[in-house]
């Protein structure tokens, strides 16, 4: 029998929110950010619901959200098509990620927690606040 992993690597979250028109600031969740200093992990997945998008603006570009989302994960890989913002520490480009900006793709707030496992977390977290 199998012990079950205790959850005991501290993460940090934040939400990816489509506000396809910033002056209303209207916003939909389209996807999770999550970053686990102790796993060296850091990723973003993302969901957008384009039919729920469309109720906030009806003309969303749909494109120009779905490349800004491809730019954060970009970014998380540190792929150098992200630039100078995927070549820093998993930490900086966390905190590049998470600062407030007025723009087509926008952070939540972080929140933290605790797990056993960064990627079924960041999985657990788009199934329960995204999908």
């Amino acid at each position: 029998m199998s012990t079950p992993l205790t959850p005991s690597l501290g993460f940090d979250y934040a939400l990816l929110q489509a506000v396809p028109r910033v002056d209303r600031g209207e916003r939909i969740n389209v996807g999770a950010l999550l970053y686990c200093k102790e796993a060296d992990f850091l990723a973003a997945e993302i969901h957008i619901d384009a039919a729920r998008l469309r109720t906030l603006d009806a003309e969303v570009d749909l494109t120009g959200v779905t490349d800004a989302l491809e730019a954060i994960r970009a970014i998380c890989a540190g792929d150098p098509k992200a630039g100078q913002a995927g070549a820093g520490t998993l930490r900086s480009r966390f905190g590049w990620l998470t600062a407030p900006r007025s723009a087509v793709v926008q952070t939540g707030p972080v929140h933290g927690g605790l797990t056993a496992d960064p990627t079924a977390e960041l999985d657990r977290l788009m199934n329960r606040l995204v999908r």
